[in-house]
């Protein structure tokens, strides 16, 4: 990157702070104005849906290849939301100019009057939130073999800048079906260009994965990935979310204080290493987190990797997902303390689909959150509606 161009055509957007500008030509040689069906058949029911896009499979006329076509809307509450759509397929543009390997391949945009549609390669094995989901958490040496390779993706950005800034396993797509682990980042619609001397404060994310300084609205940097980044190793490990409370509040709550512990009933089998990688992440101030380079070369990730040893039970099926939002066995000093109540914070984490949200009343992606009742020893299931923290 020199100055303020990232490539031909895709510059920082001087009056938005945080999103690329992509110029005429660019736009006039990427975005198509015919309609999409012209040279699509599309899937009328989407298979995804966000607050303000709905993903649906698509298959090319005459090359007979199957894409994911990902329909946003560009007004959104009254406002005009063009410009951040534009950041979007900027950043996929900038991925696939590069032929970056982890991030979700772009295919071509179709614009309309009143929405986008910006085609993507077609993940076979669907989200790996569905196999969080499946086997409540994966075998240490798939997690870490998924780990590089989201660090890998977030490397390519943080060269670029960028922070993603909604890294979870439903924005993580399997481009092979399961048990092979070969994993593409997708979702850019929240991601933001960070500047030195330019500070971007937004509240936006998904709450179980958002960082401390987001909810004090504090600047966002790079960094405010790699706390996700921790978060994603604990879900993937044990198969429940670290912080996440009763309530939205109490989740957001344990995030400020970094109430973190590891349960032996969780974590018996984890390494040490494993638990050292994800304190030096879950902390609260920033700067003492690691870089993504640091990740890359935490001694956790040079676990030698093996064969997937779970299987996929055949009635399961998975699906893609690339919609928009709109969710330590020691103490580390000044940084991470544990969980008063290991009790209280403890819950599954799993995907519901096709649920009308009570906040927006659009379809949206749910989160599940499920606890053994104590005393009758039968699961008390809470809904919670929200793919992210403004719905």
């Amino acid at each position: 990157m020199s100055g303020m161009e990232f490539c031909d055509g895709i510059t920082l957007n001087g009056a938005q702070k945080g999103l690329l500008n992509i110029n005429n030509d660019l736009i006039n040689s990427i975005i198509r104005s015919e309609p999409i069906a012209n040279l699509y058949d599309v899937e009328h029911t989407p298979f995804a849906r966000g607050k303000f896009a709905a993903v649906r499979r698509c298959r090319h006329k005459v090359t007979g290849v199957s894409y994911a076509a990902k329909f946003i809307r560009k007004r959104r509450r009254s406002m005009d939301q063009r410009q951040d759509i534009l950041h979007e397929i900027a950043v996929l543009h900038l991925a696939s100019v590069s032929q970056c390997p982890k991030i979700v391949r772009l295919h071509e945009v179709y614009e309309t009057p009143t929405e986008m549609a910006i085609v993507l390669e077609l993940a076979a094995g669907g989200e790996l939130q569905r196999i969080v989901d499946i086997h409540d958490g994966l075998v240490e040496q798939e997690v870490v073999s998924v780990m590089r390779q989201i660090l890998e993706g977030l490397l390519f950005l943080h060269d670029l800048n960028i922070a993603h800034l909604d890294v979870k396993p439903q924005n993580l797509l399997l481009t092979t079906e399961y048990p092979v682990m070969d994993i593409t980042l997708c979702d850019f619609g929240i991601s933001r260009v960070i500047q030195d001397g330019v500070e971007v404060r937004e509240i936006l994310g998904t709450p179980d994965y958002v960082a401390p300084e987001i909810l004090s609205y504090e600047p966002i940097s790079l960094a405010t990935d790699i706390w996700s980044v921790g978060v994603l190793a604990y879900v993937l490990l044990s198969g429940y979310s670290p912080f996440a409370g009763d309530n939205k509040q109490e989740t957001f709550c344990n995030i400020s204080q970094c109430n973190l512990s590891f349960p032996d009933e969780l974590f018996n089998d984890v390494s040490d290493t494993a638990k050292h990688f994800i304190q030096s992440t879950l902390r609260t101030d920033p700067g003492s987190r690691l870089s993504v380079r640091e990740c890359l070369s935490h001694s956790w990730l040079s676990l030698s990797p093996v064969k997937p040893i779970l299987e996929l039970t055949q009635s399961t099926t998975v699906l893609n997902n690339d919609i928009e939002n709109g969710d330590n066995s020691e103490n580390d000093e000044n940084h991470c303390c544990n969980h008063e109540s290991q009790q209280s914070a403890r819950r599954s984490y799993q995907v519901v689909t096709c649920l009308s949200c009570s906040q927006c009343g659009s379809q949206c992606c749910c989160q599940q959150h499920s606890r053994r009742n104590s005393v009758a020893n039968s699961p008390v299931v809470e809904i919670v509606h929200d793919r992210g923290i403004i719905c």
